[in-house]
């Protein structure tokens, strides 16, 4: 009975982050009875994680503007002009790939200093910056793309980045080895983190659950990560487009919440005055903010013009609009200073599912984005309804 009670505490309190794998699991639960099964299968649900990718990177960057209360509306077309760069790059100029792609994150991140400059020291609102950078990228990737219309890229090396898989040391059972071997270090790596963490936690009197509702813990995650595993292994193992979503993840969550650069970002997002008076240097937060979204702009572009072996004149369209929407999905606050990097990555997850089971399903286009704009209009009334019960 008290662990039940426990329980119950523990998700009433903390309903704003497990909210989103709630709504992850209903979904999903939903979709593999409507498909008998065909959602859940490892062919679809690795293409479903592949074709998420260069959303769920934006996801993340335009998080963390959105936490430190500014909005990035130009990350859209600056991800497709910067893949038709990395086109013209690789095809035309025949510069080798290994060169190509930091050049195109360094143009990413130069870019994204240059909204944050408008942003921080000139003092534009972000909306009117970004939306005047969303034209000007529109444009620039017309421009780029106007005499062949679409670039086809024929580099397997690039192309392999949005189609291609880890190499397999062999076969288990079925599985792909090296896969499976990677799913278990995930594990390990999860419960010796978790361990570490209550340790640190319990030895400076911080209050923790008990060690049954924590024991609960590890083994559910750790039984999703070896579910997810044994899915993906079953068919070609992990993509190389799910192995940079991954390392984002660990190098985003690790600057978000263990470093002082992190610290500062979310008390920038809860307090801006307060922030400056603490000592803060608000404008350097803003402008390291937007170089930031800038690079994941560019991995965005790289990503979506590698999977599609081609760069379009429509590539970007609604991208922005995507990831914002992901972010708010995955527990962002619109009023700023609350939002995980985790998040973003479930919330752009639950999008692209609910786009998958309509497309099994066989959903009007037109009604798909109906529900999809539902969707979100329900992430916010939560966001708003759970912090009007914390005040």
């Amino acid at each position: 009975m008290k662990f039940l009670t426990e329980l119950k505490t523990l998700l009433t309190n903390n309903i704003r982050d497990y909210g989103m794998y709630i709504a992850l699991f209903v979904i999903m639960l939903t979709f593999t009875i409507l498909t008998d099964g065909l959602f859940l299968s490892s062919r679809n649900i690795s293409n479903l994680l592949d074709s998420a990718g260069y959303i769920a990177v934006l996801a993340v960057g335009v998080m963390i503007v959105i936490v430190i209360r500014h909005i990035d509306l130009s990350i859209g077309f600056l991800a497709g002009f910067l893949g038709a760069i990395a086109a013209i790059l690789l095809m035309e100029v025949g510069m080798p790939v290994y060169l190509a792609i930091p050049v195109i994150l360094l143009i990413g991140t130069v870019i994204g200093l240059t909204t944050g400059l408008l942003v921080a020291k000139v003092g534009i609102p972000s909306f009117v910056a970004t939306l005047a950078g969303w034209l000007i990228f529109r444009g620039a990737l017309l421009q780029v793309t106007e005499d062949s219309g679409t670039i086809i890229i024929q580099n397997d090396a690039f192309n392999a980045i949005g189609n291609g898989y880890i190499p397999s040391l062999g076969q288990i059972g079925g599985l792909h080895l090296l896969s499976v071997l990677v799913g278990v270090l995930g594990i390990l790596f999860y419960i010796y983190g978790a361990v570490s963490k209550r340790s640190k936690m319990v030895k400076y009197n911080f209050e923790v659950v008990s060690k049954p509702i924590f024991i609960v813990q590890l083994v559910f995650v750790s039984a999703i990560i070896a579910y997810i595993t044994w899915i993906l292994a079953g068919y070609n193992g992990l993509s190389w487009t799910l192995v940079i979503i991954l390392l984002v993840v660990i190098i985003y969550h690790f600057i978000t919440t263990k470093t002082v650069i992190g610290r500062h970002v979310y008390a920038v997002g809860s307090n801006p005055e307060a922030a400056h008076l603490s000592g803060i240097n608000v404008s350097k937060i803003t402008l390291l903010v937007f170089g930031s979204m800038g690079l994941l702009s560019a991995l965005s572009g790289i990503l979506f013009t590698s999977r599609l072996q081609s760069a379009t004149t429509t590539a970007g369209t609604l991208f922005e609009l995507d990831a914002i929407a992901a972010a708010y999905v995955g527990g962002v606050s619109s009023a700023g200073g609350v939002g995980k990097v985790t998040g973003a990555i479930i919330g752009a997850i639950v999008m692209a599912s609910l786009t998958n089971g309509m497309n099994l399903l066989g959903v009007g286009i037109s009604y798909q984005y109906m529900i999809r704009g539902g969707v979100l209009a329900l992430a916010v009334i939560f966001d708003v309804t759970t912090r009007k019960r914390g005040k």
